[in-house]
């Protein structure tokens, strides 16, 4: 009986027990639930989410090749507690040495001191070395001890992230712009940021022992919208031709602060090329847009602004005559001057001569009264139009008229040589484009279009300003004086070309600012320019070369400085342009079998083919050809072309093709492409043959000669 007795004591006790648990429980919750204060510390503590950087547009040549890309790099990290005790014991000491060597910011033992601390802390997301690196860096790192048991039992962790790269280096570097570390922007960079920068997502992370944090695997979070890609106008082989002939005129000296060149497609106001050299120390730079944004007073090449009304008005003709006297004139209390006394001479020649006494004598004597006549016209044909360009920075150009404060009695006959109004270059070329264009003004623009995954989201494209700013009379006879410049006059030099060029040379003094005027202390500043369009006969492009003298005591001449750079680009364009340029007093030129690079069979072959050069196809027809040939001369010399295969899982062979071949084939599969030298791929790594995941950067040498 004590027995039973004693059981029922011990579960009356057991009972009580659980009664008093389950009553503190319950008055645990109680106490949460109506007592105690909300706090959700702990949880903010230990999750958080993160934005996610969109990876941001490229900006295309217009042949589709990049300026400015986001070429992915690689941080390095480290779950110190994933690699067993017996692998990391065995291999930190090897672990330590190879990041010594590979990172040289700290010593071996300093590394091993820091992944020992990190293993016993229990650090889970360690960060490795002292800088971001490339994927070819990445896979050397991935074959270091530990880490190459991969992510599973070496604990390496890998995040990709983006930096901004120009694969051309400083090419048209202000007009691609930039965004600077405040964010703020410029070209088109920064114009058309919204754009580029897409939209960022988001992600979970978890705060790690150490203080790092970690995404959270298993839970879903919000995809970035990448940005779009920006197609320009961009021609990368005209731009490195100007940037090329204008760096070579800079360095010459004579003391020039900097200057610009412009192309422009004389049919849809394309520009393919813009280069801008501002003085930096003893180097020029790509610093300032002076061919956007420098508004200045012109000087004789906007002679041809003042013909044109002339001749629109129903004035004068190009074979009227005009006495330009002893070289000198004076009006409204101003005495313009020639370079030579040129006594009488007609319209034309007078352009040709670029005769201040000349063009100051014609707008006296046709609009003197009727001012406001002229700055109509001058109006009318859009001379200072405003553009609304496509990337920022554009000057403002003025054209002053007698309601102007600033108007004097000598503002017409100064207006009409290219002083008292103010020009961007660009506005200036964009008046000689429509003059080429049949008196059509074309709205100038860089940007084509905007892509998302190669399909077109938005279209740009050429725009008029006017269908006519003149007549098409008057637009040939404006063309044909311009011929005569280059024929008889003071753009003569231009007559050594291969082709036909027209246009116009000007020189005009900088003034100092506020009432110093053009001359301080026998120091003077010049603007040297050369406007014009080519081939004269059927004109493809337009052109301007403008050049900023520091002070000076000298003589600064656009057709002696401006000039040879503009012809230059010329030149450069004519012989690489088969398209247009005519066979020369139309012989099919030929030469000695030549060596041939890798590339794509159909334009080789119109290549070889105007050249004269046949070559043994080998067998290579439409139904078995992949569109690449390999060629190598046979034992008599001559050309065979081998088909080359490009249909490949691992990284195709570019050694010996040209550079824009090789791009357009690394970049169709999926490649980043950086490059350095010049002419063709000499070496290529990785190596051809290499397995890599979409996105890899692959970096090109090039060699004159290739690999040879």
């Amino acid at each position: 009986m004590e027995a039973i007795n004693g059981i029922f004591k011990k579960m009356a006790l057991i009972y009580k027990l659980f009664v008093l648990i389950a009553l503190a429980v319950v008055g645990k919750i109680a106490w949460l639930q109506f007592i105690a204060p909300t706090d959700t510390t702990a949880v903010d503590i230990a999750y958080r989410e993160e934005k996610i950087e969109a990876i941001r547009g490229d900006i295309l040549a217009h042949d589709g090749r990049p300026m400015a890309t986001s070429v992915p790099y690689y941080q390095i990290r480290m779950d110190c507690v994933v690699p067993n005790e017996d692998t990391f014991k065995k291999h930190i000491d090897g672990l330590s040495r190879s990041l010594a060597e590979f990172f040289r910011n700290k010593s071996a033992a300093a590394y091993k001191e820091e992944l020992v601390k990190a293993r016993k802390d229990g650090k889970r997301y360690k960060a490795i070395g002292n800088r971001l690196v490339d994927y070819a860096e990445l896979a050397r790192i991935k074959q270091f001890p530990i880490l190459k048991l991969g992510a599973n039992r070496g604990g390496i962790i890998v995040e990709q992230k983006y930096k901004r790269n120009n694969p051309y280096g400083r090419l048209a570097y202000r007009t691609i712009g930039f965004i600077n570390t405040e964010g703020v922007g410029v070209g088109i960079e920064g114009t058309c940021d919204y754009y580029l920068k897409g939209a960022p997502g988001k992600q979970t992370v978890q705060k790690m022992l150490g203080g790092e944090w970690r995404p959270v695997t298993g839970v879903e979070g919000v995809a970035p919208r990448d940005g779009y890609d920006i197609l320009t106008t961009i021609d990368i082989e005209i731009q490195e031709a100007a940037e090329k002939a204008l760096r070579e005129q800079l360095a010459k000296g004579m003391n020039i602060e900097g200057g610009t060149a412009i192309v422009m497609e004389v049919a849809t106001g394309a520009i393919r090329a813009i280069a801008n050299m501002k003085k930096m120390g003893d180097s020029y730079d790509e610093s300032y847009n002076y061919a956007i944004g420098d508004a200045t007073e012109p000087g004789s090449v906007f002679k041809l602004m003042t013909l044109v009304s002339l001749l629109e008005d129903g004035h004068v003709t190009l074979e009227d005559p005009i006495d330009g006297g002893n070289g000198k004139w004076s009006y409204g209390g101003h005495t313009y001057s020639d370079t030579h006394a040129y006594g009488m001479m007609d319209v034309k020649t007078a352009l040709a001569k670029s005769s201040n006494v000349a063009f100051a004598k014609l707008a006296v004597t046709y609009y003197e009264g009727k001012e406001q006549q002229y700055v109509d016209r001058l109006n009318s044909m859009k001379v200072g139009e405003r553009f609304n360009l496509d990337i920022q920075g554009e000057g403002r150009a003025s054209i002053y008229g007698p309601t102007d404060a600033m108007w004097s009695r000598s503002s017409l006959s100064s207006m009409a040589i290219g002083y008292a109004t103010l020009l961007t270059p660009l506005h200036t070329l964009t008046f000689y484009n429509a003059i080429a264009n049949d008196g059509k003004m074309m709205k100038p623009y860089f940007i084509e279009n905007y892509q998302e995954n190669g399909e077109v989201v938005k279209e740009f494209g050429p725009q008029e300003i006017s269908g006519s700013i003149c007549s098409k009379e008057t637009a040939r006879e404006a063309r044909r004086a311009l011929r005569h410049v280059v024929e008889v006059g003071t753009g003569k030099f231009m007559n050594k070309s291969k082709f036909k060029i027209a246009g116009k040379t000007g020189t005009s003094r900088i003034a100092f600012g506020g009432k110093i005027g053009y001359e301080k202390n026998g120091f003077r500043r010049y603007q040297a320019s050369f406007a014009g369009f080519y081939p004269y006969d059927n004109p493809k492009y337009s052109a301007i070369v403008v050049l900023y003298s520091g002070e000076t005591r000298g003589n600064f001449y656009g057709g002696s400085w401006a000039g040879p750079v503009f012809k230059q680009i010329a030149d450069h364009i004519y012989s690489t342009s088969s398209d247009w340029q005519p066979m020369l007093d139309g012989e099919k030129r030929s030469m000695d079998n030549p060596d041939i690079a890798t590339g794509r069979l159909d334009a080789q072959s119109k290549v070889l083919a105007e050249l004269g050069i046949t070559f043994n196809k080998n067998g290579i027809n439409e139904r078995n050809s992949s569109g690449w040939a390999e060629f190598n001369k046979d034992t008599s010399g001559r050309l065979v072309a081998k088909n080359y295969s490009t249909d490949n899982d691992s990284l195709v062979n570019v050694v010996n093709m040209g550079l824009k071949d090789a791009i357009y084939l690394l970049e169709n599969n999926g490649y980043k492409v950086t490059f350095q030298g010049y002419g063709k791929v000499a070496q290529q790594d990785p190596a051809p043959g290499t397995i890599l995941p979409e996105g890899a950067v692959v970096n090109l040498t090039l060699k004159e000669n290739g690999d040879k």
